[in-house]
């Protein structure tokens, strides 16, 4: 069978080159007579593999030296708990609140502390990015946290909030590696790294040194401190071996194809493509405001639940899958990360015209 365009939120699309790589490599990695699945997290040839992945992620990104990179299992949504834990010293933070994962991040935090919503797109079902130029964010406030950009909502970022000299909290879990970043406007910045960069299972966090220290809140788990990782090079335990390999593997085309510049090219010519459709379907409407779209996540309506569901379905048998929307939003949704050709989005649009014909 070949393959299909894989348009998944997450686990999403990997590059096929990568994923040959490591097809060719799985039974023995470079003559070492094993797979990386098997071999010790302590042996020389995966040191080389962990210490080389963080080395092209810091060239990739331009990480300054004073940010530690660290590799952590659980996922994004245990890292909603490892902010309060770790920077909860004045026991109050400020979120913004654009979608499901900020309020879960939120919800997660006020079990540690006081947690102040200084703004909120929840009115219009988190369709837009609200105004943060001039928040009401508490002087004793110890972060601002944000989620960037917004997988199920389709929303994005695209000038980060004033945090009036407050440490800048962000998860960019579906928008990582997706265009370049300046990392010294932000504490921490961490994303899972399912949807752009690797296979489930790990997040990659850049935090600045002076954010990483014993002062954490009582009851801290060892693992969920980010002193603990850090000081261990991300060995303290067993890593995600695989995912970091992959996750290397990734990189490494990333840098190959030009880097993060020319990943945002062609992402944004690939969102051109199907933004300038949607906005001319009569059929199809898009659920954001134009100016916070999203060059990742594309959600878009009929209007209609039957006429979505035979959309989906006529889709998927057409080799476009995974197009079905978050519960919370319903219609369809689209996912364009960085290993999505353009192809697959030129072929996507050509079918959603020929549907629009054909059931107009």
């Amino acid at each position: 069978m070949s393959r299909v365009y894989n348009f998944s939120a997450g686990p999403a699309v990997l590059p096929e080159e990568v994923l040959q790589e490591c097809a060719a490599e799985m039974m023995d990695y470079k003559g070492c007579g094993m797979s990386v699945m098997e071999m010790s997290h302590r042996s020389k040839v995966y040191d080389q593999i962990i210490k080389e992945a963080e080395a092209d992620l810091r060239d990739l990104m331009n990480i300054p030296d004073n940010y530690k990179v660290i590799f952590l299992q659980g996922g994004a949504s245990l890292v909603f708990a490892e902010v309060p834990m770790n920077l909860m010293k004045n026991g109050k933070a400020a979120y913004i609140i654009t979608g499901q994962w900020a309020k879960k991040a939120a919800a997660e935090a006020e079990k540690y502390g006081e947690v102040v919503k200084v703004a909120s797109s929840a009115d219009k079902t988190f369709s837009y990015i609200p105004d943060c130029s001039d928040l009401d964010i508490p002087e004793d406030a110890d972060y601002v946290y944000i989620c960037e950009n917004n997988t199920i909502y389709g929303t994005k970022f695209w000038e980060l909030p004033n945090t009036k000299g407050h440490i800048l909290v962000s998860d960019v879990s579906s928008c990582f590696l997706s265009e370049p970043i300046d990392v010294s406007k932000y504490g921490v910045v961490y994303g899972g790294v399912q949807k752009n960069v690797g296979p489930a299972g790990m997040v990659i966090a850049v935090i600045r040194e002076d954010l990483i220290t014993d002062d954490v809140l009582p009851g801290t788990p060892t693992l969920l401190k980010w002193k603990t990782q850090a000081d261990a090079l991300s060995l303290y335990n067993t890593p995600p071996c695989y995912t970091i390999y992959i996750c290397g593997k990734v990189f490494k085309w990333i840098k190959k194809m030009g880097g993060l510049e020319v990943m945002k090219e062609r992402n944004e010519k690939k969102a051109k493509v199907f933004y300038d459709y949607l906005d001319s379907s009569k059929m199809f409407k898009g659920t954001v405001v134009p100016k916070d779209r999203s060059l990742m996540n594309a959600p878009f309506v009929t209007g209609d639940a039957d006429l979505d569901a035979k959309f989906i379905k006529e889709a998927t048998d057409a080799g476009f899958v995974n197009l079905k929307g978050h519960k919370t939003v319903g219609g369809m949704r689209a996912s364009m990360y960085n290993a999505m050709p353009i192809e697959g989005v030129e072929k996507l649009v050509a079918f959603m015209e020929k549907f629009e014909k054909e059931n107009a």
